[in-house]
């Protein structure tokens, strides 16, 4: 079993893309009021006061889109003076990030993950909902942007979509031939958008795997980092290829992690609120922050048992009243 080390935090739910495979089609979302959110001094005293006495060292900032958050630089600033940290990384989609990129360096982040499930504009605007001006450019512009920056890795995350953007396997793949950076194919999950998974389903990682054997041949990889996936590397290639395969090749006993919600709800699993704790409202009640480390003390001692019963039971019935976005990824 790994220690539950790694502490992902949404910092807000809501977003400036609607990704086909995050928000319910037509949908309209209900989203947490500013001081509903976890302000800033009560991430930092969460972080110092509860999660790091109990051994949490590792954390990811996501979304919804993190850098819709005013304060996100200021936020990056203060877990990187935690002493304890020893990794702070982010989830973004990109396209604020020109403007901000170089803000979060400074401020001490050093790995960030963006989204890009298309190289091709109109594709690109068709995952994300985009109806308007295209957005491809802009986002582009920030991937650039974060790698003269010095972010280091840099990952693309892909979520892969039957009839969307399965065409473009070897085009992304071939993105780390002459560039450091890190992309990784994710089987697309029933969170968010239950019926367009139920329409397209998901392709297995390993059909991903072979298609790019079969152009250019495949070799065990390695790239820093706290998730699951299974890296490999395009021989002679820059940078490597992962492959996240929560659907085909389950890796929940493996889980390392818990979610904090930009509301304030721990919970355990992605797929399962089993236990979850509600931090902002004990903390604004004045609970203590003993009560607190023992409350989250508690939730980290059923996680192993949450994680196998995941396992066992595969992720089909892991739908979500929330949307992607608003679970915090």
């Amino acid at each position: 079993m790994n220690p539950v080390d790694y502490l992902r935090i949404s910092l807000i739910d809501r977003c400036n893309f609607r990704c086909q495979y995050c928000m319910p089609e037509g949908a309209e979302l209900e989203y947490i009021l500013r001081d509903s959110l976890l302000s800033r001094d009560e991430i930092r005293v969460l972080l110092q006061e509860v999660f790091i006495p109990l051994g949490f060292r590792k954390f990811r900032l996501t979304g919804g889109e993190p850098l819709l958050r005013p304060d996100v630089v200021e936020i990056v600033a203060d877990i990187a003076q935690l002493s304890e940290t020893q990794d702070i990384a982010m989830t973004t989609n990109a396209y604020l990030l020109a403007d901000k990129a170089q803000a979060l360096h400074n401020a001490g982040l050093r790995r960030i993950n963006i989204s890009l499930d298309s190289l091709d504009p109109e594709n690109f605007d068709k995952i994300i909902g985009n109806r308007g001006k295209s957005r491809w450019q802009r986002t582009w512009q920030g991937i650039q942007t974060a790698y003269e920056v010095g972010f280091n890795p840099l990952k693309l995350n892909v979520v892969v979509i039957p009839g969307v953007n399965d065409g473009e396997v070897l085009d992304l793949a071939a993105l780390t031939l002459n560039r450091n950076w890190h992309v990784r194919f994710i089987e697309f999950m029933p969170i968010g958008n239950a019926s367009l998974f139920q329409d397209r389903a998901w392709i297995p990682s390993e059909e991903l795997r072979q298609q790019i054997r079969d152009r250019w041949g495949l070799e065990s990889g390695n790239v820093t980092g706290n998730g699951p996936a299974d890296v490999f590397q395009i021989p002679g290639a820059k940078g490597t290829i992962g492959f996240i395969s929560q659907m085909s090749e389950c890796f929940c006993d493996r889980c390392n992690r818990m979610r904090l919600s930009a509301d304030g709800l721990l919970r355990p699993c992605l797929l399962n609120e089993t236990g979850q704790i509600d931090l902002k409202t004990a903390l604004r009640e004045g609970k203590s922050l003993s009560y607190l480390r023992n409350q989250v003390g508690d939730l980290l001692a059923i996680k192993p048992e949450i994680n196998y019963k995941m396992r066992d039971s595969g992720t089909e019935n892991g739908f979500y009243d929330r949307s992607m976005s608003q679970i915090g990824g």
